[in-house]
């Protein structure tokens, strides 16, 4: 972080990219200011790299809307120096997006005001402060001036680099009316803090805590945007703890909010569930997860200089390609959500959680559905952990056979190794010789995943005999039976009774059909 630029070295820092001048003396030209505003100009004083760049026209010496008026002169200025430039405008916010080697958003500042049950706002022309003060947070309200006359000169109203310097997340006005008019605002400052590691100003975690019913008029599309990025964080635990403080928990995903807290029976305590879901989410994020080939790093929307789209046109959270990492977050986050409908008091055992696997399995697509998640492979992929998570545990703490860490392989497939990362970080005791004794478990388990994998290529396993075959063989239409076949020849292949063979499998499905009454045609 370097929070001491001066404005003539953030005019250097700007001029790395030439599109800076060109849109300062494009404005120039037009009569009107522009500033970079927003999360480029943030993140220059973090030192992150950022892809975003927004800029805010002000003045009224275009003839149409001086955002969209300077991106069209841009592009044409572009084309002349021989560059390919792309210009889309959007007339019903009054915004411009050019595309060349870089992509800027330009509007004309504004102002907003807003109705109690929407968080639509109504936008009129407005002055920098204007469109200064309607910014969520103090770090974000900056802005540069590319004008040539004032070129890299900084404005910051609300002391945003005082706060950078000292970790704080603050609002820019009063914390109620900036929550209260548009409530996406509160998971945006949780979503900062957790990012950037800051902590929420006292006022304005009370407002968070005050407005939090608010919430209910964001659509779960936009909310989830927010806690995927949460979830993509160094440490995204922080992001949870912080809406569990405030109250936003129960409000935007309840099943996690019943993970929290301890109950006591004859003098027999059972650990927080949620605070352990908390540990195992930040074991994964440490974890060095090698990242698939379509792995991309999620968009760190800012508040946008544009008008934002009406919410059914904004994208869904699916439609991007977070890669795997995300999604076995989701798994750790997900592994014990049904420890609360499962939990039970027993006189000799205490608190159990018996088949709390099996129940979370179950939840997932539920929880998918309603936080408005992709119901596809991504959600299969989470189910099938949360479903498996206990079973590498289980091997884990009795004798290593072969059999166990075969029939393993074959329910993991393809995800075996996500799997055992998932567990490995499940094991969160304080108990040091307990802990240190499933982690050596875990590592003969592996041991033996890479001899078994080596030797038998069971991670794309397929049942040797088809139920087709068993139907034609025995002349049986579909039924439950041919079912129960395949799967006794399945049990014998995992037990290594037979081997895994076409030959060995048919050899046993004659036995097996005999001994139930079955008669060859």
């Amino acid at each position: 972080m370097n929070t001491n630029l001066s404005d003539a070295e953030l005019a250097e820092i700007l001029e790395q990219k030439d599109i800076f001048h060109l849109i300062g003396d494009t404005a120039d030209e037009l009569g009107v200011e522009c500033y970079v505003v927003g999360g480029y100009v943030r993140d220059i004083f973090l030192e992150r790299p950022s892809k975003d760049i927004d800029v805010v026209v002000v003045g009224k010496g275009a003839v149409e809307a001086p955002g969209i008026a300077v991106a069209k002169a841009l592009v044409k200025h572009l084309k002349e120096r021989h560059r390919k430039a792309y210009l889309s405008v959007f007339k019903n916010f009054g915004t411009a997006q050019v595309k060349s080697d870089v992509e800027v958003e330009f509007v004309g500042a504004r102002k907003e005001s807003y109705s109690h049950n929407s968080r639509k706002p109504i936008v009129e022309d407005g002055t920098l402060d204007d469109d200064l003060d309607r910014r969520d947070l103090t770090i974000n309200a900056l802005a540069i001036c590319l004008n040539r006359s004032r070129f890299g000169e900084l404005i910051d109203r609300f002391d945003g680099l005082y706060d950078m310097e000292d970790g704080l997340i603050r609002t820019p006005l009063d914390p109620d009316i900036t929550f209260s008019d548009d409530p996406l605002r509160m998971m945006r400052a949780v979503r900062f803090a957790t990012q950037l590691n800051f902590q929420i100003d006292d006022e304005t975690f009370e407002a968070l805590e005050r407005n939090k019913e608010r919430i209910k008029i964001i659509s779960q599309e936009r909310i989830i945007d927010e806690i995927n990025k949460i979830m993509m964080a160094p440490h995204p635990s922080k992001g949870w703890v912080e809406l569990s403080r405030c109250g936003l928990l129960p409000l935007i995903f309840p099943e996690l909010s019943a993970l929290e807290g301890v109950e006591t029976m004859n003098g027999r305590a059972h650990k927080d569930n949620f605070f352990h879901t908390m540990e195992v989410l930040e074991n994964i994020a440490k974890a060095d997860i090698p990242a698939d080939s379509q792995e991309e790093e999620l968009p760190d929307a800012e508040q946008a200089t544009c008008a934002q789209p009406s919410e059914e046109e904004q994208p869904s959270p699916s439609a991007t390609k977070e890669g795997r990492r995300l999604w076995l977050l989701w798994a750790a986050l997900l592994h014990d959500i049904g420890k609360p409908r499962s939990k039970r008091w027993e006189h000799n055992a205490g608190w159990t959680f018996h088949n709390h696997n099996f129940i979370g399995e179950k939840m997932v697509p539920n929880i998918f559905r309603n936080l408005k998640l992709p119901m596809d492979e991504r959600m299969k992929y989470v189910q099938k952990l949360v479903g498996l998570h206990m079973r590498p545990i289980v091997i884990a703490d009795e004798e290593v056979t072969d059999s166990a860490v075969r029939r393993l392989l074959f329910e993991a497939g393809e995800d075996i190794d996500d799997l055992m990362t998932l567990c490995e970080a499940d094991i969160t005791s304080k108990n040091r010789e307990k802990k240190q004794r499933f982690l050596d478990n875990f590592k003969m388990v592996r041991e033996k995943l890479k001899d078994l994998q080596a030797r038998d290529n069971y991670r794309t396993w397929t049942n040797p005999i088809t139920g087709e075959e068993i139907m034609q063989t025995f002349g049986l239409g579909p039924c439950r039976e041919v079912g129960n076949l395949k799967q006794a020849i399945k049990d014998a292949i995992w037990e290594s009774r037979i081997e895994n063979t076409h030959e060995a499998a048919f050899q046993f499905l004659l036995e097996e059909a005999e001994r139930r009454g079955i008669k060859k045609e």
